[in-house]
């Protein structure tokens, strides 16, 4: 799913835009005992009770495609003959009906995990109404492209607020107010199908994850029965390692530079195409960007083939887990610099009297410590 797709779908978890049919809940203690169950129809629930519903929702589906957001993908035959597919329809196409197929859903997330905290599984089933869109991307809200049934989860840690002061108006007086249980951001879930290009794709599940350097492989295997993807951070981990690693000497300040331009410049162009999706690099992109860094061809592949023995032949990575796109940093250690992504121009190494320098352009106004300074 691309960004304008996930932010249609996660635009509706408002009060008077959603369509949502049922949300059912499992309340867990951290031993994996049911401490209870339940079943809202989301009109019969007090409006400030709602948005808190919808805004746990509406969490699932924020953070960085690539990093928080991870596809899964489901084989033709999964979709034909997998009982975990198998699974995931009967719960949406039932809306959240059969209480059997709620019971063995919750169990098995319970089976995936091991948390320190007693836990809140939440499902709701949505159904949007896809307003039709013409070729220049105006949408007719009169118009209808389709229905898109979908499911939503999150899964929540509960835990005990600490003591504290509290006012209570009718008194007019501060009174210590006893810890109570309360429901945190969720820290894992998915929605299931995929939205893709404002349709249903069955062959796919988007799942949010809070922790980008976990892998949650068992919750995958439990709920999705596919392999797990490689966490964010372990992706950008790897690949700095595979670019230290095959570059050697090679691996200067301009390769660096020259591999962030790229996910600069695709990132621009992605903004510039609406519908564009997050912008993926391969191997082969990375090669290139390396070569106009000055990285000798012989390096260049030498860093195609790691790439390859390491992630695979086919893998793409998100741009942000190449480089990162909110500042460039240069760091020894006694210093850090930080630099905006799109000014690295700024800066540049040098030798002098035999000495490693790394210089920075000041032609603008420079600060020390907040005290505007003159060089």
């Amino acid at each position: 799913m691309n960004r304008k797709d996930v932010s249609e779908i996660r635009r509706r978890f408002v009060h008077d835009r959603n369509n949502i049919t049922a949300i059912r809940g499992c309340y867990v203690s951290r031993d994996g005992e049911i401490i209870s169950t339940f079943a809202h129809a989301i009109q019969g629930i007090p409006q400030e009770e709602e948005e808190k519903y919808l805004a746990i929702f509406r969490k699932t589906l924020s953070g960085d495609p690539g990093r928080n957001l991870l596809s899964v993908d489901f084989t033709p035959r999964q979709v034909m003959e997998d009982e975990h597919y198998r699974l995931l329809n009967r719960l949406r196409d039932t809306a959240l009906t059969d209480d059997e197929s709620v019971r063995e859903f919750f169990n098995r997330v319970i089976a995936s995990r091991h948390a320190e905290e007693n836990t809140l599984i939440l499902l709701a089933h949505d159904g949007y109404d896809v307003p039709y869109q013409d070729a220049n991307g105006e949408k007719d809200p009169e118009r209808s492209a389709d229905v898109f049934r979908y499911l939503l989860c999150a899964i929540c840690p509960v835990a005990l607020s600490k003591p504290t002061l509290s006012y209570y108006a009718a008194e007019k007086e501060f009174h210590s107010r006893e810890p109570d249980w309360v429901v945190g951001a969720p820290v894992l879930g998915f929605m299931f199908p995929m939205f893709e290009d404002r349709q249903c794709n069955l062959y796919g599940a988007m799942m949010y994850t809070k922790d980008t350097g976990d892998a949650n492989a068992e919750f995958v295997d439990t709920v999705f029965g596919t392999e797990p993807t490689m966490p964010a951070d372990m992706q950008k981990d790897t690949f700095n390692h595979i670019l230290e690693d095959a570059l050697g000497e090679e691996c200067t300040l301009a390769a660096v530079q020259s591999v962030q331009d790229m996910v600069l410049a695709r990132n621009e162009e992605a903004k510039e195409e609406k519908q564009s999706p997050v912008p993926v690099f391969s191997s082969d992109d990375v090669r290139r960007a390396l070569v106009d860094g000055g990285v000798s061809e012989q390096g260049a592949e030498a860093f195609g083939h790691r790439f390859e023995d390491e992630l695979g032949t086919n893998t793409v990575l998100s741009g942000s887990n190449v480089a990162p796109t909110r500042q460039f940093e240069v760091k020894t250690p006694s210093v850090q610099i930080r630099v905006a992504p799109d000014r690295s121009d700024l800066v540049e190494t040098r030798i002098i009297d035999g000495h490693q320098y790394i210089l920075i352009r000041a032609d603008e106004e420079v600060t020390v410590n907040g005290v505007a300074v003159r060089l």
